[in-house]
């Protein structure tokens, strides 16, 4: 159940001795889910690809959360291969959390593929996610209450997945393409939530959208985001529907921070889910069809080679 007591995003509980993995941590809303977890004392890992601009990230955090503890662990979500051994690089006796974060939106074609042949977008948002999870499924099962938290998007809720073109080879069309991968990593965080349970593992599954977001109302951070006073002013009609990156960040936050929270939850922006303080949503739609959603486990599985948590039933 929701917690009788007012979440505050300003004041956020305590998590020292936890370790948090942000995929996709060193830009966007990613870097500001890290910044405002490195404030409760936890160890955050960044998971990046670029080691320079992780740096930068971590230089910023550093910065904002004076004495945070901030790592970084090389991440390429669109090389399956190298998940595994990205895995291994962690070295970590506990992992508490791991939010599913990054992602690639491609705004024009051509349609373009992974070295492994898959579309860029389904690879790189949904499969890649998916293959990590399954990389990091024992040191998960092994810490105590860990979650499982992916980050989809509300543009998703009016999308349709098609199992037979998963691939996005017929019509391709990039906006269409992206929110069918944002769709894909939701159904993945809910049946991975059916799935823990009926295995009676630990670990829970939770998902969440960031609702609207601007880098134009998102405050700068040196090296990591530059606003200029123009982009700001001309930002301010937007504020009224959208908000901030940083604000965006909230709903990720709360689902890996809340005792509250429970596998299977949905959490987003209060607002139209658009913008404002986060809070549970329904799950409904496609979003809730869980024969759907089995399938595409099945898909995901034989297109990674991988099946996460299947150590546990």
């Amino acid at each position: 159940m929701p917690s009788h007591h007012p979440w505050d995003v300003q004041r956020l509980p305590t998590a020292a001795g936890k370790t948090f993995l942000i995929t996709g941590g060193n830009a966007g809303i990613g870097y500001f889910v890290a910044e405002q977890l490195a404030g409760t004392g936890a160890t955050v890992v960044l998971g990046s690809r670029d080691p320079a601009k992780a740096e930068a990230a971590r230089a910023s955090i550093r910065a904002q959360v004076p004495g945070a503890r901030v790592q970084h662990v090389r991440l390429d979500l669109a090389d399956l291969s190298s998940l595994s051994t990205s895995a291994r690089a962690l070295r970590l006796d506990r992992l508490d959390a791991v939010v599913c974060n990054a992602g690639v939106l491609l705004d024009r074609p051509p349609r373009r593929e992974t070295r492994d042949g898959h579309e860029l977008m389904f690879a790189t948002n949904h499969l890649g996610h998916f293959a990590l999870i399954s990389w990091l499924a024992p040191l998960l099962a092994a810490t105590p209450d860990s979650r499982v938290v992916t980050t989809g998007s509300f543009t998703a809720k009016s999308e349709s997945l098609d199992l037979d073109d998963l691939q996005s080879r017929r019509g391709y069309r990039p906006k269409r393409t992206y929110a069918r991968s944002k769709l894909a990593q939701m159904l993945f965080g809910f049946e991975l939530d059916r799935r823990l349970r009926a295995a009676g593992g630990t670990t829970l599954s939770v998902v969440t959208h960031p609702g609207g977001a601007l880098d134009s109302l998102t405050p700068a951070r040196p090296g990591v985001h530059h606003r200029t006073t123009a982009e700001r002013l001309r930002a301010l009609p937007a504020g009224l529907l959208l908000q901030s990156k940083q604000s965006a960040a909230w709903p990720a936050v709360r689902a890996v921070l809340d005792p509250s929270a429970r596998g299977g939850q949905l959490w987003g922006p209060r607002t139209f889910g658009i913008r404002g303080l986060p809070t549970l949503e329904p799950v409904r739609g496609h979003l809730a069809d869980a024969d759907l959603a089995a399938r595409l486990w099945s898909a995901s599985s034989t297109l990674t080679g991988v099946d996460p948590f299947s150590h546990l039933t």
